[in-house]
């Protein structure tokens, strides 16, 4: 199977769907152990941030029993080399958050060492919290004669700690990703780096009247006769040379060869242009973070510049490999391994993420599910639907959202994190734009549709309830997505709600709409709502990218 977005534990994925051997590259940023939340921040069509913020997720990790189950299964199962490395760690660091952690993160990198092809790679992206007890597990796990570089991101510019009071450290303004292969045998390609401006201008300093950049180089043979090198009098000077007599007189022909002055030893002419570049060394300073106000930045916590993916991508895979991100958050790995032709595995454990991949893909290269790729995991069926709801019914509000591509608003990424927020009635948000209704004149303006949504018993309060919600947030149209049908009273009462009428447009939409959960999922429902224009998205939309290759068939996984 190719290019599938997995919801759910990656653990429990890795073991269930993904086959051993099976994967060309793996990369990875799972969460610091940093214990903060990580919020998703909306921002407002005026540019402003919105107030509504979602928890993506708490990057913090608890010694409990789950942690102490996970624990027990390397100790006991897994082979000796890794159980005792595990044991130890446990022994020195204790059990605290860093050991729950490096617990979670052990059964999975054994995972990841399964699926890999012997001709695979990985890469681990961490800050310098706990790269050290990552390297470890990948030494053991991997093989010390397989850890291949620990890779410098320079990820911020520098700045003072000491604001924040931080008095003794020095200012932290690197991650680290942690590279390692299955074996000797893994795939790489090379990869070039632009070269610094400073060393352009040291040594690219010529200039032919057309404008290109050259150096010169030595064409004198090393070694001499003992290598087999010629010797004659070339624009006389005597010595011996890299190139036969006739080759020699060719270029100069060319205008390769050059002579700086009478006597002087002739050079050979390297254009810039024809330079691939710097060879990709372990300190990467020419990738930028995302910056605020950057194109591509989407709002994601943790999300990284496409570059650095699509220069991991590049290194260690070839056009058709599978690509596996364990931790996809909002997808950059799948965007660069979409638009690289390398097919992709995402996994994720909140819908939040899932619907904003779906997005992301359909905005970035025009993929829809499931003609260009499948999600696993999410529900297929009312009886789906109804088991998520009863399991986590937050989770099931980002899906239900999602149905719709409303952008969801109040609640945290799960119930293990947290209990919902005040949201004020609201679950999610759909933007469109319109002229005033009021004045019908001037430029146009955002508009709100509020969705809330219901797993449980619905009737009229629930109408009522969505109603007061719509007049208080002055919005133009409420939506009510609900798991069980609509009485006949509630279907009454949302038809006396009358409509909103479009000055744009000239057309009227019901003011509020019931949906249902499988009406929806069989596609024989909708929101009738204005148009969404690109300047009024509920999501940021990716930018177009251009796909270098075409996806290869499938695989067969």
């Amino acid at each position: 199977m190719r290019n599938t977005l997995y919801y759910g534990d990656n653990l429990a994925i890795l073991r269930d769907y993904i086959a051993s051997e099976s994967v060309d590259l793996v990369y990875l940023d799972p969460p610091f152990n940093s214990n903060r939340n990580y919020n998703v921040l909306f921002k407002h069509e005026s540019g402003k941030e919105s107030e509504a913020q979602l928890q993506a997720f708490v990057d913090t990790w608890h010694w409990n029993r789950q942690a102490e189950d996970t624990y027990h299964e390397l100790v006991y199962h897994a082979p000796t080399h890794i159980s005792d490395t595990i044991a130890a760690l446990r022994k020195f660091i204790g059990e605290n958050q860093m050991m729950a952690y490096l617990v979670m993160m052990a059964a999975r990198l054994v995972e990841l060492h399964r699926v890999l092809k012997p001709t695979g790679s990985l890469y681990l992206h961490c800050d310098p919290t706990a790269s050290h007890y990552l390297r470890m597990l990948l030494d053991t796990i991997f093989g010390i004669q397989n850890f291949r570089n620990e890779i410098v991101w320079k990820r911020t510019s520098a700045h003072s700690d000491t604001k924040q009071g931080n008095v003794l450290h020095m200012g932290r303004i690197h991650d680290v990703i942690l590279f390692c292969t299955k074996s000797d045998a893994a795939t790489r390609n090379e990869v070039h780096s632009p070269y610094d401006q400073t060393y352009l201008d040291g040594f690219y300093k010529y200039q032919d009247p057309d404008g290109r950049r050259y150096r010169l180089g030595d064409i004198t043979g090393p070694g001499g006769a003992s290598k087999g090198n010629p010797q004659y009098e070339f624009l006389g000077v005597t010595r011996y040379w890299r190139y036969k007599r006739e080759r020699m007189e060719d270029l100069y022909r060319q205008g390769r060869i050059v002579q700086t002055k009478p006597g002087a030893v002739p050079q050979y002419k390297r254009y810039l242009d024809e330079m691939p570049g710097v060879p990709l060394q372990d300190i990467w300073d020419d990738i930028s973070p995302i910056q605020s106000q950057a194109a591509e930045r989407l709002g994601y916590p943790t999300q990284k510049p496409v570059a650095l993916l699509e220069r991991i991508i590049a290194a260690s895979s070839n056009p058709g490999d599978l690509v596996l991100d364990p931790f996809c958050g909002c997808g950059t790995t799948i965007a660069a391994a979409q638009r690289l032709g390398r097919n992709w595995i995402g996994i994720d454990v909140t819908y939040l993420a899932v619907s904003l991949q779906r997005y992301r893909l359909k905005s970035a290269f025009n993929l829809d599910e499931p003609a260009d790729y499948t999600v696993i995991g999410d529900p297929k069926d009312l009886a789906d639907a109804i088991e998520l709801a009863h399991r986590d019914r937050y989770q099931f509000q980002y899906w239900a959202c999602g149905l719709i591509k409303a952008r969801p608003q109040g609640a945290e990424a799960g119930s293990k994190q947290g209990k919902k927020g005040a949201d004020k009635g609201i679950d999610g948000v759909i933007t469109f734009e319109d002229k005033d209704p009021k004045s019908h004149k001037g430029s146009l303006v955002p508009h709100k549709v509020i969705v809330q949504v219901k797993s449980g018993k619905v009737g009229s309060p629930t109408i009522r309830d969505l109603l007061g919600v719509i007049s208080s947030e002055n919005a133009a149209i409420g939506v009510l997505v609900t798991l069980e049908p609509p009485t006949q009273p509630m279907i009454a009462q949302a038809t006396k709600a009358g409509y909103y009428t479009s000055p744009l447009y000239n057309a009227k939409y019901p003011r509020l709409q019931i949906l249902t959960v499988e009406g929806l999922l069989s596609r024989t429902e909708r929101i009738d709502m204005p148009p969404q224009t690109q300047t009024a998205t509920t999501f940021k939309q990716a930018k177009r990218a251009e796909q270098e290759l075409p996806v290869q068939p499938d695989l067969g996984i």
